[in-house]
C-alpha cells in the first residue's frame, strides 16, 4: 500500500509540474509570440484576439479542471467547477478557428477540432449526469474530460520526444498523428481505468458478495 501511495504521489506531482509549466508557457505565449515557430506565428497573425484568448483559457483549464475534481464534494468544488467548465467551453470554442488557421496539414486541424468536440461533449454529459442525480456518471465524464484536457500537455511531450529521438524526419506526418494521439491516449487510459474501477466496485458490493456466497 505504501508503495502505491508513493507511486500515485509521484505521478500526481509529475502531472502537476507539467500542467504548471504548460500553464506558464500558455500565458507567456498569449502575449509574447516573438519566439514562436512559423506555424504558430501565422495563427497569431490571422487571429490576433482569439489566439491569446485560447491560450489563456486553455492554460487555466489545465489547472482548474484537476483542482475541481480534487475538491469534489466540498464547498470549494461549487466555486471552482463552474470556472473550470467556463474555461473548457472558451478554450474549446476558440481552438477551432485557431486549428484551421493555416494548419500544418488538414489532419492536424481535424485532430484538434475533434478534441474540442469531444471535450465539450464530455462536459455536457457530465453536467447532464449531475442534473439527473447520477453522481457516478458525472464523476466518470469529468475524469474523461480531464484526460482530454491533459492532451495539451501530452501533445507537447510527444512532439518533444519525437524531435529528440528522430529529429525532424517525417515531422509533418508525426505532427498530424500527434494531433490525435495527444488526447486519445490519455482518454483511452482513463476509460480503461474507469472500467477496471467499476469492476472492482461491483466485486466489493454487498450484492456481489451475497451472490458468491
Amino acid at each position: 500500500m505504501a508503495f502505491w501511495r508513493c507511486a500515485h504521489a509521484a505521478v500526481a506531482l509529475g502531472v502537476g509540474w507539467l500542467a504548471l509549466v504548460t500553464f506558464v508557457k500558455a500565458l507567456r505565449g498569449a502575449w509574447d509570440s516573438n519566439d514562436f515557430p512559423e506555424m504558430l506565428a501565422v495563427k497569431v497573425m490571422e487571429w490576433p484576439t482569439i489566439f491569446p484568448v485560447h491560450m489563456v483559457s486553455g492554460g487555466f483549464a489545465l489547472l482548474l479542471v484537476p483542482v475541481a475534481i480534487a475538491l469534489a464534494r466540498t464547498r470549494g468544488h461549487r466555486i471552482i467547477a463552474p470556472l473550470a467548465a467556463l474555461t473548457v467551453v472558451v478554450a474549446a470554442a476558440t481552438s477551432v478557428p485557431v486549428a484551421w488557421a493555416s494548419p500544418l496539414t488538414r489532419w492536424t486541424a481535424i485532430g484538434f477540432t475533434t478534441q474540442a468536440v469531444v471535450w465539450v461533449a464530455l462536459l455536457g454529459l457530465g453536467l447532464l449526469g449531475l442534473w439527473r442525480g447520477d453522481v457516478r456518471r458525472h464523476r466518470a465524464c469529468m475524469l474523461l474530460m480531464a484526460a482530454v484536457t491533459s492532451g495539451a500537455m501530452l501533445f507537447r511531450v510527444y512532439l518533444a520526444l519525437w524531435v529528440a529521438f528522430a529529429g525532424y524526419a517525417h515531422f509533418r506526418t508525426f505532427y498530424s498523428c500527434d494531433a490525435f494521439f495527444g488526447w486519445l491516449t490519455p482518454l483511452a487510459g482513463m476509460a480503461l481505468w474507469l472500467q477496471l474501477d467499476s469492476r472492482v466496485r461491483r466485486a466489493k458490493s454487498p450484492d456481489a458478495r451475497a451472490g458468491c456466497a
